[in-house]
């Protein structure tokens, strides 16, 4: 009983009932009219309920959408966590098994001028390029050996409660874990059947795809929100084979 004197809701309440008593007290006092107080009294309660059912859906809608964009940001915080750790090293390596890696990166070199438009047209463009892939054992076998090493922090990544929130992104770590997978489960990738090599292209593929789309995307929101990490994104865009840290001008 203590604690709920104490308590601030309690205290407003009562101060509130008892306001509007008398409010009402000091009407009948002037008018002398019980009969007038008591129909808009009935009248002000009915309405009360539509009030109530307003209010309710209005802060219901504003702290859910308050409460994605919360988690969106948390997410985006992840994500780059994902491209620093990981992410940049396998736009890299992957860019070594696709041939003409060369026109995939005219289609996406990044650009500080770009508005959310051009970021777009660019994300779609890495979705639907034709990736011509061509394998070499030694350098797919680093891949595996690296992303190996990476299980773990895949596995952390694909926990986190928040992944619903972004789709594509946990697409792109289903693609790369199952191509982490593919890759550990083979043991040794000498002497394999062309259509397991064909199996591999596939997997390589769709996970180099994911991971250049979400980059850009990623890129566009670290452009809108922290310019100062996309300045640093550009200069070592791992899509662009001239990127260097330093600044030029």
């Amino acid at each position: 009983m203590k604690k709920l004197l104490k308590s601030w809701t309690f205290l407003v309440a009562v101060g509130l009932i008892l306001a509007s008593a008398l409010s009402y007290f000091i009407h009948y006092l002037i008018f002398r009219d019980p009969h007038h107080i008591f129909i808009y009294m009935v009248g002000d309660i009915g309405f009360l309920f539509l009030d109530v059912l307003l209010v309710l859906l209005i802060i219901e809608r504003l702290m859910s959408r308050q409460e994605k964009k919360s988690i969106l940001l948390k997410l985006n915080m992840v994500i780059g966590t994902f491209f620093s750790d990981i992410g940049m090293e396998l736009l890299k390596r992957f860019s070594d098994f696709v041939e003409n890696a060369e026109e995939l990166e005219k289609e996406v070199l990044l650009n500080p001028q770009w508005n959310k438009k051009k970021f777009r047209e660019a994300e779609m463009k890495a979705e639907s390029f034709h990736y011509s892939i061509l394998l070499d054992l030694d350098r797919l076998e680093e891949l595996r050996d690296f992303l190996h090493d990476k299980h773990a922090f895949l596995v952390r990544l694909l926990e986190n409660p928040n992944l619903q929130e972004h789709q594509k992104f946990t697409d792109l770590l289903w693609a790369v874990f199952h191509l982490s997978e593919e890759l550990h489960f083979r043991g040794t990738l000498r002497g394999l059947p062309e259509a397991d090599l064909a199996h591999l292209k596939v997997d390589l593929q769709r996970a180099y795809s994911k991971i250049v789309a979400e980059w850009i995307e990623h890129c566009a929101h670290l452009k809108d929100q922290y310019p100062f990490l996309f300045s640093l994104a550009v200069r070592v865009n791992p899509l662009n084979p001239k990127a260097s840290p330093v600044v030029q001008d």
